[in-house]
């Protein structure tokens, strides 16, 4: 069985470092700023493959997240790197990582 709450955790911790990696940022500072760019996109990528290793009846019982959006960004991130759409990245930033890590967080005090 795998240890799904270790995944768990490696979401949380990419959600973290692309917060600092973005602290203090706008959408034209992100923009202009590769190197972030490249750091938030691979910790997306991470958070994408955490999430295909977690057991389906895991992903069943919080029906809550959006795991199928969250693996299939990475597959877009990771195959078509060329399109990466950097507007669509940042609202990932700015709109999404902040729910996704309240419930992370809720799934997080059910282990504790």
């Amino acid at each position: 069985m795998r240890d799904n709450f270790a995944y768990i955790h490696h979401i949380l911790d990419s959600i973290e470092t692309i917060e600092t990696y973005t602290a203090n940022m706008d959408y034209d500072k992100f923009f202009d700023t590769r190197l972030v760019q490249d750091g938030v996109i691979r910790q997306i990528e991470i958070m994408g493959e955490a999430v295909k290793n977690i057991d389906p009846e895991f992903k069943d019982e919080h029906p809550g997240i959006q795991w199928k959006k969250i693996a299939g960004m990475r597959d877009k991130l990771i195959h078509h790197y060329f399109g990466v759409n950097i507007k669509k990245v940042w609202r990932t930033v700015e709109k999404d990582l902040p729910r996704l890590k309240e419930k992370i967080e809720m799934i997080l005090k059910e282990e504790a």
